[in-house]
């Protein structure tokens, strides 16, 4: 029998669905405003740099995708997948600091820019990897493996970013792989918390 993943959080849950949403619509529409920008060669957070056309939608999405993903971590906090709450707010706070440190405004900018860039990534790819415990032990097994090996392509991409040329390609790929454990875990919670709880 499958436990609840119910969450005395349950509006707050939809940070979790909100944020990926903002960060997803920021990056394919401030990337196709840009002339000559590219997806597949081109890091998200040359939208976002000092002097890029769309610096301001760009840095809008990041601290709307922090502040959201923020919110949506006190959710999983008072839920059963609790364990994972604090790589979720590290993950927020990473996203707002990576707004607040853009690119091309000095040479130390830019490397605290990559420090708070990595500890996104780590977080992100962490989050679903953490959660197939809980997951497990509640009975969701496919759910649990889906984490696994959706924490395990996350980090692979992110990681790839590092060696191809296609950085732009493999940073979409690996984040919106995070994003997607985000998004089913916010609804998850959210639909959860809506069910009646039977009677004592």
């Amino acid at each position: 029998m499958r436990g609840s993943l119910a969450t005395t959080r349950r509006w707050s849950a939809l940070g979790l669905v909100i944020g990926p949403a903002a960060f997803i619509g920021g990056w394919v529409i401030g990337g196709a405003r840009t002339p000559g920008y590219s997806p597949v060669d081109d890091a998200i957070s040359r939208l976002a740099a000092v002097g890029a056309p769309e610096r301001g939608l760009m840095t809008t999405a990041f601290v709307a995708y922090g502040a959201a993903v923020l919110v949506g971590s006190t959710a999983l906090r008072a839920s059963p997948l609790r364990r994972c709450w604090a790589l979720a707010a590290v993950n927020g706070a990473a996203t707002i600091a990576v707004a607040a440190l853009p690119l091309e405004h000095s040479a130390s900018m830019d490397t605290w820019h990559g420090v708070a860039a990595g500890v996104g990534y780590a977080s992100i790819t962490a989050l679903p990897i953490v959660s197939a415990g809980p997951l497990r032990s509640l009975g969701y097994g496919r759910a649990a493996d889906l984490a696994i090996a959706g924490g395990i392509t996350s980090g692979a991409c992110l990681v790839a970013t590092t060696v191809s040329d296609a950085n732009g390609f493999f940073q979409r790929l690996g984040l919106t792989v995070g994003d997607v454990w985000l998004v089913a875990a916010g609804f998850a919670l959210f639909r959860a918390a809506a069910r009646p709880r039977p009677a004592a």
